[in-house]
């Protein structure tokens, strides 16, 4: 049952089918093997079921705040604070853009959202500070993978909805993975700026200047502590501080007169796009997990890792070669949502922490965003950066390599993820 489901599913994806058609095939001949006759009974059950969860209402919240900051002109804020801060030293773009994807992070947990909005400004001014247009693309692409792990996370509510996990505590878990991520391609761009002998971009910024432009962020860098500090002293729920965000991001933009009601309704329907997509994947997703525990898919992973069994370093290791190369192939919300159900009971046998490998499985399906041949932030940055598709995903592999030292620093290193939720919650 599993084998010709997994076939089914390369088939459609090699044919170009689109995502939900071909997890709705997948689905239909599933129940081949469980029966037809149950088609009417299970497949609206688990669909309404896998979305019917309260804290997925945070999500649409969250994409809603982030869709309202970017049309209210807050990214410019943002920009300009990383610039002061290290636009003065050696290929200072390179590190103005990791310092920004940090700030921006805060905003909505999207990648794809985040390599749009900062592709488009710093590609060319990497390039005319020196940097070929393949490694400013590919270095604006890496940094977005930031976006997911640094609270808010949409990866980390569809984790905590199928496994009970705190939202709050895979938020506070997500915080030094993300700035080691983060801290990991500063010194690659150190590196690079050196090979490609780039000079500073600017003069060394003065207190004062920096101070300017951080009052300037302030309303950009209130919106992440809203969140954060909101769940974390138990004063609201993940959608409660969602919704008190875009509260407060909303009559800030009216208020100043950076949002209009036009581009608040240009945000609202972008948000409505989104969330839509993001759900119909959930709900199919539903019906394909209840189809995997029903073939025991579960066990026969485990039986797989026996050999490992003694060992969580090497179960992680396997569980994130398994989640890499599906991740390649598969879209993200689909492959968190089928392989979650999975590893759970197997990584809870041998002892892993469920706040460890939910950040594991996050930054693990968050570099698929940048690997071949699906890889949508890559997509993204040719697009916006004008880079040839193909050249940027042979150069985009470096990248792809700090991303897996980091991942694995933080496989072998469960203090980076438990030692702040265990510290606040």
């Amino acid at each position: 049952m599993i084998a010709t489901m997994l076939l089914v599913m390369l088939i459609n994806v090699l044919i170009g089918m689109p995502l939900f058609l071909s997890l709705m095939t997948t689905a239909v001949v599933g129940f081949y093997f469980v029966g037809f006759e149950q088609i009417a009974r299970i497949m609206p059950q688990q669909a309404f079921g896998g979305i019917d969860v309260f804290s997925l209402m945070a999500i649409p919240l969250f994409i809603l705040a982030g869709n309202l900051m970017n049309n209210g002109q807050m990214t410019p804020r943002l920009l300009n604070l990383a610039d002061r801060l290290v636009g003065h030293l050696r290929g200072g773009l390179g590190h103005v853009n990791v310092v920004a994807s940090v700030f921006f992070a805060g905003i909505n947990g999207s990648a794809v959202a985040d390599t749009s909005a900062l592709g488009t400004l710093l590609v060319p001014g990497m390039r005319k500070a020196g940097f070929p247009g393949t490694y400013a693309a590919g270095l604006t692409a890496a940094s977005s993978l930031i976006g997911p792990i640094v609270p808010p996370s949409i990866f980390m509510i569809l984790y905590a909805s199928q496994t009970g996990t705190s939202v709050g505590s895979l938020f506070l878990g997500g915080i030094l993975p993300g700035l080691a991520l983060g801290a990991a391609f500063i010194m690659m761009n150190v590196v690079y700026s050196r090979i490609y002998n780039v000079e500073p971009s600017g003069r060394r910024a003065k207190i004062r200047e920096i101070a300017c432009a951080a009052y300037g962020a302030l309303p950009a860098l209130i919106a992440p502590l809203i969140i954060v500090a909101g769940i974390v002293l138990g004063i609201v729920t993940p959608t409660e501080s969602g919704a008190l965000t875009v509260g407060y991001v909303l009559i800030w933009g009216l208020v100043t007169g950076n949002l209009s009601l036009s581009t608040t309704w240009q945000s609202l329907l972008e948000t409505a796009r989104l969330t839509s997509a993001v759900f119909v994947i959930i709900a199919i997703s539903s019906i394909l997990s209840w189809q995997l525990a029903y073939a025991d898919a579960p066990a026969a992973f485990a039986r797989l890792l026996v050999p490992f069994a003694e060992s969580p370093f090497l179960t992680l290791i396997v569980i994130s070669g398994v989640t890499f190369v599906t991740g390649m192939f598969m879209e993200e919300v689909s492959a968190l949502m089928l392989l979650t159900p999975i590893f759970l009971p197997v990584a809870q046998s041998v002892g892993i922490d469920p706040i460890h490998l939910g950040i594991v499985i996050t930054l693990n399906i968050t570099i698929a965003l940048i690997t071949p041949p699906m890889g949508a932030c890559v997509f993204v940055a040719s697009a916006v950066g004008k880079v040839d598709i193909a050249r940027l995903f042979v150069a985009i592999w470096p990248f792809i390599g700090v991303a897996l030292f980091v991942l694995l620093i933080v496989i072998a290193t469960p203090s980076l993820t438990v030692w702040l939720p265990g510290l606040l919650m």
